[in-house]
């Protein structure tokens, strides 16, 4: 992506926002896997993302951290599947496009797609493995939920320039 696009700060209050929405719409999991397609990335990028995936939180914007099906180190889901993160995922298409949108969040640069009848779709730029964050239609208008995942992405996903 070049260089022109938009960044957009979330802020703490949209990140307090969350949370609130998540706190109002209840937190409970009921021990049932989300179903999550397992991306099949190469032996490098595979590594990132099992690294990745044991330093990704217990909570984000205050939904707890539940199973996915088939079960792997690629995946991982918050409140039963409100948040889903899959890492290793291919290049998004729309990454090729001069006036596709983007944001940054605590330094970790992300790609946006709105999806129809859903929530938004983020996928991290500039990084040796793609990591992607579905939010449902709660989060329509919330990014706080990214802020969580830029620590452990910056961490553990090296960036490619």
């Amino acid at each position: 992506m070049k260089s022109s696009h938009r960044y957009l700060r979330p802020s703490a209050a949209a990140g307090a926002a969350a949370v609130l929405l998540a706190t109002a719409a209840g937190c409970s999991t009921t021990g049932a896997g989300a179903p999550v397609p397992v991306p099949r990335p190469a032996a490098e990028e595979a590594a990132a993302c099992r690294a990745l995936h044991a330093e990704l939180p217990d909570t984000v914007a205050g939904l707890d951290r539940t199973g996915t099906e088939p079960r792997s180190e690629l995946t991982a889901a918050w409140g039963d599947g409100a948040i889903v993160l899959r890492c290793g995922v291919p290049r998004p298409a729309r990454m090729s496009d001069p006036q596709a949108e983007a944001i940054e969040a605590d330094g970790v640069g992300w790609l946006v797609e709105q999806r129809e009848g859903d929530g938004p779709r983020f996928t991290t730029t500039y990084r040796k493995a793609y990591v992607e964050v579905s939010l449902d239609e709660r989060f329509a208008h919330d990014t706080g939920p990214l802020v969580a995942f830029a620590g452990p992405v910056s961490r553990t996903v090296p960036p490619s320039v």
